[in-house]
């Protein structure tokens, strides 16, 4: 558990210094003297938990917790008070703001040690927990439930910065013939050959690759424009192709292949992600009726 980010808060130095010397050997430790401080911090590195003092300056530990599990982005990250204010009505409020523990000044190292470690588990398995209930079992990629949850928080962001959107529907063709065929084990092979064809096919960061459902894949291709769209759509299409998958029922050619839909929306033209999915659907019908194997917009 070494090296685990932990965020200190406290306008005073002495305090920082010795929760550095109790928790520095285990983990990571920074700190920041302010509130304003700790959001610029948090802003560029997510902490894993955060030690919050509640007397300070500008903002107080209350409010500092509030903002921040009121944001998507910081609400799960752990908030431990270590404050002199010591009434049940403080610590209830500590507990009502959306802290995890509540430890009364002056502490006790053990105690420290062990219930930051404690909280750390915790949000291991949290995270864990969270990350299988958004993967598709059977390719590794994001289910349909995070898709959404992508596309949501994508959406709001390209609004914001004025970037442009855009989504690929992507079918394996005659993907029943393949299962009655070569059996659903082999199915079920193919299609996570073409899930790791399609992540690995996609830009790093920026991307992400989901399964719609049966052999349908969606990939959300965050600040992208309809050009460059088209050049992820038809390098995905034609790295399937290239794997040289054996199908000798396709309609298409002795291999397995993928229709792919693009849709694309701007600042000039800004749709809902419930629109862009549909015109990307519509696409992939004209992708399929024109013989598959192809990349459509429209």
């Amino acid at each position: 558990m070494a090296d685990r980010y932990i965020l200190v808060v406290d306008d005073q130095m002495n305090n920082i210094e010795t929760l550095g010397e109790v928790l520095g050997d285990e983990h990571d430790i920074h700190f920041a003297l302010s509130a304003q401080q700790a959001l610029v911090q948090i802003s560029q590195q997510m902490p894993e938990l955060i030690l919050l003092d509640i007397m300070m300056p500008d903002m107080d530990g209350f409010q500092l917790c509030e903002i921040l599990k009121a944001k998507v982005e910081t609400r799960d990250i752990p908030i431990i008070f270590i404050t002199s204010l010591s009434t049940p009505a403080q610590e209830t409020r500590g507990l009502e703001a959306g802290a995890v523990d509540y430890i009364v000044k002056p502490f006790n190292a053990s105690i420290v040690r062990a219930r930051v470690h404690n909280h750390l588990e915790l949000k291991r398995t949290k995270d864990l927990l969270r990350v299988l209930s958004q993967t598709d079992a059977l390719t590794g990629l994001a289910n349909r439930r995070r898709l959404f949850e992508h596309l949501d928080a994508v959406q709001d962001k390209a609004l914001r910065l004025d970037q442009p959107l855009s989504v690929l529907l992507i079918d394996v063709d005659s993907f029943k013939p393949y299962n009655d065929l070569y059996g659903h084990i082999a199915g079920d092979v193919c299609l996570q050959r073409v899930a790791g064809m399609i992540q690995s096919s996609l830009r790093s960061v920026t991307d992400m690759g989901a399964r719609y459902g049966g052999e349908e894949f969606c990939c959300v291709l965050e600040n992208a424009d309809q050009e460059l769209a088209l050049q992820i759509a038809e390098r995905i299409r034609a790295n399937i192709e290239a794997l040289h998958i054996p199908h000798l029922h396709s309609m298409v050619l002795p291999i397995v292949t993928v229709s792919v839909g693009v849709a694309s929306s701007t600042s000039s033209n800004r749709s809902l992600h419930a629109n862009l999915l549909m015109a990307a659907d519509k696409a992939l019908y004209v992708a399929k009726d024109k013989g598959r194997n192809k990349v459509i917009v429209l």
